[in-house]
């Protein structure tokens, strides 16, 4: 008897450059910005943990928040990242957009991460939430006055 398994195929975004990853993993709090039911902007800041698998980044927080409730309604979102230790010559940073979703309580994996990093958030109530990115800035002037590196999934959708 043949027995034929059969595999998806998956087409993925092409990766997000490494020096952004290095980047994404090396520091852990994003100021996130929503908008409200006026599309006036608010934002809020948060640790986070970078998922370079599904080019992602998770975070934490209780739907009690007020951001929490703007992001329900509305998950178009924009924010940065600074370095954890900001060198005030050579700075580094990330601008980013992306769709935020409440994961679900059967979304394990966000949990898994966010908790191997932060395990006093055990502690904390509330719910996993996911930044599904889309556009990347970096900069970095330890390279150079200005140099940028850019990734964007539209562009890497094109690319397939």
């Amino acid at each position: 008897m043949l027995l034929l398994l059969f595999y998806p195929v998956l087409i993925m975004p092409k990766h997000i450059p490494v020096e952004i990853v290095g980047f994404l993993k090396g520091q852990t709090c994003a100021n996130i910005c929503c908008v409200d039911e006026d599309n006036l902007p608010y934002c809020f800041t948060c640790f986070y943990v970078f998922d370079e698998v599904q080019q992602c980044l998770y975070f934490k927080s209780q739907m009690n928040t007020h951001h929490a409730q703007l992001l329900e309604a509305n998950g178009k979102s924009a924010g940065t990242i600074l370095e954890d230790h900001l060198d005030k010559i050579l700075v580094k940073g990330i601008q980013f957009r992306g769709l935020v979703k409440r994961n679900s309580i059967f979304d394990v994996a966000a949990s898994i991460q966010y908790h191997a990093h932060y395990p006093m958030a055990v502690a904390v109530p509330g719910d996993m939430w996911t930044v599904y990115l889309q556009d990347i800035k970096f900069t970095d002037n330890s390279k150079g006055f200005g140099h940028k590196a850019h990734w964007s999934v539209n562009e890497a959708e094109a690319e397939e």
